[in-house]
């Protein structure tokens, strides 16, 4: 079976990302729905697939990363408003079977994804 996880990292100050919150959206038939919400734990990662099972499922989707708040709670000196306050990646699957890994690399001022493993 499938299974889509993520993970944070804030390169900023070299360590995980943990408490950042992640909503997973699916698009189809001209709308999108929350399919997911998650909060990564002290290692930047979700305690569970943000998809696995039977809601793993091909298409398109878009995670949605709330790094201003992240910022806001490590007390990071930012102007107003923030260069980044939600990173979304829009990204699709199109094989069930497969482990999509979408791994953040973050900072204040810039970010980076890719599909990892």
């Amino acid at each position: 079976m499938g299974r889509l996880t993520t993970h944070v990292l804030d390169t900023a100050k070299g360590c995980p990302a943990g408490g950042i919150r992640i909503e997973l959206h699916r698009f189809g038939n001209g709308h999108d729905d929350l399919v997911a919400e998650a909060i990564t734990n002290e290692d930047g990662r979700t305690d569970a697939p943000m998809l696995d099972g039977a809601s793993f499922k091909p298409g398109t989707y878009q995670m949605v990363f709330h790094a201003g708040d992240y910022f806001d709670a490590c007390g990071t000196d930012l102007p107003d408003p923030k260069f980044l306050d939600q990173v979304v990646i829009r990204f699709g699957i199109s094989d069930g079977q497969s482990h999509y890994h979408v791994p953040l690399l973050l900072s204040p001022f810039g970010y980076s994804t890719y599909r990892g493993s």
